[in-house]
């Protein structure tokens, strides 16, 4: 608001407060600078929105967070690694398994994503309630399938390339082969569960596998499969109405806090029955001699060589991984060649077991 005359200055004010009172050579000056161009307007700048916008769809909540859905990819890389094993020792032929993604989406994109025919296993979860579906890609199949039938990865190619509906012969192989990857979908989930999955059925044709509603989200865990030449997928499919009584195990502090504390009595009894089946290099060493290269390449069957720090009376010692373990005498056991244990050196003091080196003591 201007109240007065230019000739007695005008004072500029609000409807509140007097803010400025200018003078009339202020005036004249402002308007002349006004006038001839000489005074630079601020131009309007609108002010930058800092707020963070999330897109959040209803038809498709995210039930699964980000920390869970890394924990889940942390369980099915124990899971990829026992199929890699468990594969190539089966098909003899290399086999390499690996997480590709773990995402979530509804069950209806996950079923339009598959082919027609294809290999789908429904996979009864127990103790978790309902179903999960684990998808083979037909190439995969093909390929494993003419791998146990003799075939090689030139056949197993041109297979790939016609593929069909499983008959009655190729669905049997390939249900024994689900059933081992079962085993190693248990071991995987120990640290969360004790998970004892079983094989329901297979389907071919995915919209006949409909184990939830096709909104339902579910987590999707792709494992980029190779067997031999052919690659291909695989696709396990868990519901969250299944996986949710456990949603809250599937957190890092209590993935790593549980394998703190994994040495409670039902582990240690499973990793003696692991244990039990390794196989370990035993060493009954006789003694040491160094040598010329050339003498090495120049030996024959029949020669003999003369370990002059060894008495025949000294005992030899086993190694075992590379560690001295027991002491032992040499005999045979028919025709062949043998040693019997005679102590532990663990049992025995370091001084004590240089001294029977040195003066060749027996043990017995």
């Amino acid at each position: 608001m201007a109240n007065g005359g230019i000739d007695g200055g005008v004072n500029f004010c609000d409807n509140k407060d007097m803010t400025e009172v200018l003078s009339q050579d202020e005036i004249d000056q402002l308007l002349t600078s006004i006038s001839a161009g000489g005074l630079e307007t601020e131009e309007y700048k609108p002010i930058a929105d800092t707020r963070k916008v999330k897109i959040y769809d209803f038809k498709r909540p995210d039930k699964f967070s980000k920390e869970q859905i890394r924990t889940v990819q942390i369980m099915h890389e124990t899971f990829a690694r026992l199929t890699t094993t468990a594969l190539s020792a089966n098909l003899r032929t290399l086999v390499h398994v690996h997480v590709a993604t773990v995402d979530q989406l509804t069950y209806e994109e996950f079923i339009r994503s598959l082919p027609t025919p294809t290999t789908l296993a429904i996979i009864n979860m127990d103790p978790l309630k309902g179903n999960a579906v684990l998808e083979i890609d037909p190439g995969i199949t093909f390929s494993i399938i003419n791998r146990l039938f003799g075939a090689k990865d030139e056949g197993a190619k041109k297979q790939q390339q016609q593929q069909h509906e499983l008959t009655d012969i190729e669905q049997s192989v390939m249900e024994g082969i689900i059933v081992r990857i079962l085993g190693n979908m248990r071991e995987a989930w120990a640290q969360v569960i004790d998970l004892r999955p079983r094989l329901g059925q297979i389907d071919t044709n995915p919209q006949f596998a409909q184990i939830v509603p096709p909104t339902e989200m579910v987590v999707l865990v792709t494992l980029e499969t190779k067997v031999g030449e052919v690659e291909g997928m695989m696709n396990f499919c868990i519901p969250y109405l299944t996986i949710e009584p456990i949603i809250s195990k599937l957190s890092a502090q209590f993935w790593y806090s549980n394998v703190r504390q994994g040495a409670n009595p039902e582990n240690l009894n499973i990793l003696k029955e692991k244990l039990v089946k390794v196989d370990v290099n035993v060493v009954a060493e006789i003694g040491t001699i160094q040598v010329p290269v050339r003498d090495v390449l120049s030996l024959r069957a029949g020669d003999v060589v003369r370990l002059y720090n060894v008495k025949v009376s000294d005992p030899f010692a086993i190694t075992i991984g590379g560690r001295q373990k027991f002491l032992c005498r040499p005999g045979v056991v028919g025709r062949k060649a043998a040693v019997q244990i005679t102590r532990k050196i663990a049992d025995i003091e370091q001084d004590d077991f240089e001294e029977l080196i040195s003066e060749g003591e027996e043990l017995l």
